[in-house]
């Protein structure tokens, strides 16, 4: 255990004890990713629902993220909507992106297109990734919205911007097919190799596609951009 966790356990679990709100949700983050102690998403959900239950915003958002997957408690999409829901319309962008995506698969409650993208609209403003990843994805597919490909391109490159593999890998779609934008193998395999280096199995795939409809100096130069691109946090990426 590092000393860091040490120190934290120390501190927090006093306060916790006491009913700090926030000091619960730490606790609840440490037993639910194992940080400093036993992973154990029971005890995740006990004290994150402490907090939740005096309104702490993170509680509220992290146990929607327990009961969507089932990390402690039986799986109940509705449970998880009722406390995204509560994180949500106290502006927590975590949760109204996962509330967006609740409502766009129908998980809990009745599928909304249009209550999804207004989710995911009210998150992405904030600038969570998430949300801007599955906006393009709605625009692109004109769920809940007139599709709209050059919206899409511009939700899905401020997702990409931030390091999202699957926003990454759909801008590269949108450049190999000309959705949205002007069609460019160039940069469509660029996007593709940066979400392949992130870990996207499906880009590789996609990658070596493209690659077989571009001459040696046109990879070699998408190879150099994607390197550029990666070094520089996704600052460079022209």
């Amino acid at each position: 255990m590092s000393l860091s966790y040490i120190t934290a356990l120390h501190e927090w679990v006093p306060l916790a004890e006491e009913g700090n709100a926030d000091a619960q949700n730490n606790l609840g983050v440490m037993h639910e990713e194992g940080l400093g102690v036993v992973q154990d998403y029971a005890e995740a959900v006990r004290w994150h629902q402490l907090a939740a239950d005096q309104g702490n915003v993170y509680a509220q958002s992290n146990l929607g993220f327990m009961y969507r997957n089932g990390l402690g408690v039986v799986q109940d999409y509705a449970e998880a909507v009722r406390w995204y829901q509560l994180a949500a319309d106290q502006g927590n962008a975590n949760a109204q992106s996962n509330l967006g995506f609740m409502y766009r698969d129908g998980l809990g409650v009745v599928q909304d297109y249009a209550e999804a993208v207004r989710w995911h609209q009210l998150a992405a403003d904030q600038g969570n990734v998430y949300a801007q990843s599955n906006l393009g994805f709605m625009y692109r597919n004109g769920l809940g919205v007139v599709q709209d490909y050059a919206e899409a391109v511009h939700w899905y490159q401020l997702a990409a911007d931030q390091g999202n593999a699957n926003a990454q890998y759909n801008l590269g779609f949108m450049y190999a097919t000309g959705y949205g934008v002007t069609e460019d193998y160039e940069t469509a395999h660029m996007w593709f190799n940066i979400a392949a280096s992130n870990g996207l199995e499906k880009a590789r795939a996609s990658l070596e596609e493209i690659a077989g409809m571009m001459l040696p100096h046109s990879i070699a130069e998408a190879q150099k951009r994607a390197r550029r691109c990666r070094d520089s946090h996704y600052q460079v990426c022209d």
